[in-house]
């Protein structure tokens, strides 16, 4: 993969559309089950729209698949440690319903080599939001690197800054909100590989 100085932003559409029909499934019957309509999953698959993180999560469970899964890449992985070289990492970008300008996801391993962990940088902006809440299994943390996030966890708010770690058990109905005057980014952790 060339150096650009830029992440390599993932393009999903492709993707969950292979998914869906290697599971036989027509957009109708798969908007049926994650609650949405055929027209939006048909954007989804053509990258005209960019859905929600809680939306991804729902159509990757739909098909059996995590959303770890749509940032697979080949990787060079030549050796007991693989490197993942700032500005070569892959970016799976959201649309926030106002803004236009949503939640971004900085991949930190290669979901190829990786099984039981999963690792990402949230780039929240300001006034963003995970767009709802995820329940799956496993467990989860963060590291706040930079910004002030409110998180939500079971119903209970709490407010997490620069420098803040936090941890939570991912069954739980989460999600967060930038409530800061700074683009956020959250270092995530969590595992298994469930998102």
């Amino acid at each position: 993969m060339e150096n650009t100085g830029q992440n390599q932003e993932i393009v999903i559409g492709g993707r969950l559309k292979h998914a869906r029909l290697n599971r036989k499934l027509s957009l109708r019957q798969l908007a049926e089950k994650v609650g949405c309509t055929e027209s939006f999953l048909s954007k989804v698959e053509n990258n005209k729209v960019r859905p929600s993180l809680p939306m991804i999560h729902k159509i990757a469970v739909n098909l059996g698949i995590s959303v770890a899964r749509l940032f697979s890449e080949e990787t060079d992985a030549g050796g007991v440690v693989t490197v993942m070289r700032e500005g070569q990492r892959q970016t799976l970008r959201t649309e926030h319903q106002r803004a236009g300008n949503g939640v971004a996801l900085e991949t930190l391993l290669p979901n190829n080599l990786c099984t039981l962990l999963e690792a990402n940088i949230h780039h929240i902006p300001v006034g963003n939001s995970s767009q709802g809440y995820l329940e799956h299994q496993g467990e989860e943390m963060g590291y706040v690197l930079e910004g002030e996030l409110e998180l939500t966890v079971d119903q209970q708010k709490t407010i997490v800054k620069k420098g803040d770690s936090f941890f939570f058990l991912s069954h739980l109905p989460h999600g967060y909100r930038n409530i800061g005057s700074v683009d956020a980014r959250v270092l995530w952790v969590n595992t298994p590989q469930s998102f």
